[in-house]
């Protein structure tokens, strides 16, 4: 089917506090709550069916920007700014296809925000939640659901945006996805976890059966080696594990000690022989300074990855993938799937923002489809369930094989250590209710403090 052309007519935002049952540490921040961005929008097709759709996200802090001049609370205002930039943008832009609105306001927005001060990467989180809901507004009034919705294309997506592939290898890989049936959960092993007890490795791989686990690094070769080798003598048989160093690891030479200690330190041997890959070891700025050293397993970018020609220039200098993230864009994904079986290389699953709701529903969704077989998922770890949210009975009735009543609020159901994905293929994106948004805080605005800065 051709990609219907539409309108946006209403863009709403929104968010609420969501306080983390236990800190979370990446990098060199500890967070124990963040605010969760809501968009509701409303689309009319040319043929004046209109329909709402609706996305959610955590704004984590100094993740998108880590500058340390900037407070916590400027690197969500940083998020909340580009959400409004995003907002008038999409509401100006006329008709067009869904990805034909988002390809029509990516420049201006992107350079309206490098004017103020953003780093790219925080600048692409507002079209990223723009994209998502109008999505959903789209497939709920085409009756679709979001797999058979990216089959079809009928978001009209091209290459427009990635001029190193071709129209034809986006075509190619939307109608060649075969979405798998589960996805299993990889959990998150933050710097401050505990890793016995209850909440340590070995019980939840006995409790929900995890088979996969993602270490945080902090950079100091000393404390990562300590940590990497308690982790590695509690590892449960046959599990598999990635590290993620979030950009702690200075330069090249710090690089390549750790890529020397985790292959010849005997103490880290079920750690090296369980290793997928390594995730972002190095600064975003210095990412693309020069190719990649010779180490002996792939490295992937991540927070590198803050624009459409990111994967492509990665790849270049011999990085072996990139993540995929709904925050930094779900068309930026599907791209980088196509660029990955056209020319090599690989997508894994990472997780940051996602929480129970329309936020984890809608990026495993893209996950299964772009046939990931596992992702991250420390958002379902850190918060309790739905913290309490009002629509968590209604997600739980609309879909009980996603979630679980336990312990008196509604959480994820990973008993067997996996996503099963079938629940999510009603019409909408992945999702069949929405929030209460009635009950929900209008978006703070505030004049950026940031703007001006020197970068």
């Amino acid at each position: 089917m051709d990609a219907p052309r539409l309108a946006v007519r209403d863009i709403a935002l929104f968010e609420r506090r969501v306080e983390f049952r236990t800190p979370f540490r990446f990098g060199a921040v500890t967070v124990e709550g963040a605010s969760q961005a809501f968009v509701r929008v409303e689309v009319e097709l040319e043929d004046g069916r209109r329909a709402m759709g609706g996305t959610a996200e955590l704004m984590v802090p100094k993740w998108f920007d880590k500058r340390p001049h900037l407070s916590v609370e400027d690197t969500v205002d940083e998020l909340r700014a580009a959400l409004d930039s995003a907002r008038e943008l999409y509401l100006a832009a006329g008709r067009d296809t869904a990805f034909g609105l988002s390809a029509a306001c990516y420049s201006a927005h992107m350079a309206r925000c490098a004017d103020a001060g953003l780093p790219a990467l925080a600048a692409a989180f507002g079209p990223a939640e723009m994209d998502k809901a109008i999505l959903d507004a789209l497939l709920r009034a085409l009756g679709l659901n979001v797999f058979e919705g990216f089959s079809a294309n009928v978001m009209g997506l091209d290459a427009r945006l990635a001029p190193d592939i071709s129209d034809a290898a986006v075509s190619a890989f939307l109608s060649s996805r075969r979405p798998a049936g589960r996805v299993a959960l990889r959990h998150t092993v933050g710097m401050m976890d505990p890793l016995d007890g209850p909440e340590g490795i070995a019980a939840l791989g006995e409790r929900e059966k995890v088979g996969f686990f993602k270490l945080k690094l902090s950079g100091t070769l000393d404390a990562d080696r300590q940590r990497l080798a308690a982790i590695a003598a509690r590892l449960p048989a046959d599990s598999r594990v990635t590290l993620d160093a979030n950009e702690q690891y200075a330069d090249a030479a710090a690089l390549t000690a750790l890529a020397d200690l985790i292959a010849r330190d005997p103490d880290l041997a079920p750690i090296r022989d369980r290793l997928l890959y390594l995730e972002q070891p190095l600064p975003r700025e210095k990412t693309f300074d020069e190719p990649l050293a010779a180490i002996p397993f792939d490295v992937i970018i991540d927070e590198a990855d803050d624009g459409y020609g990111a994967f492509a220039a990665a790849r270049a200098l011999g990085y072996a993938g990139v993540s995929s993230k709904s925050c930094k864009g779900l068309y930026k994904s599907l791209v980088n799937g196509a660029r990955a079986q056209a020319n090599g290389g690989f997508l894994t699953a990472e997780d940051l923002t996602c929480q129970a709701g329309l936020a984890v529903q809608q990026d495993t969704a893209l996950v299964a489809f772009l046939g990931l077989t596992h992702a991250e998922r420390n958002g379902h770890h850190y918060a309790d369930g739905f913290s309490g949210a009002p629509e968590a009975d209604a997600f739980l009735a609309a879909h009980p094989e996603f979630y679980e009543r336990s312990d008196g609020d509604v959480r994820l159901d990973v008993k067997d250590g996996a996503f099963h994905i079938a629940t999510l293929a009603v019409p909408g994106f992945a999702s069949a209710v929405l929030p209460d948004w009635g009950r929900l805080a209008p978006l703070k605005t505030r004049e950026p403090a940031f703007a001006g800065e020197d970068r």
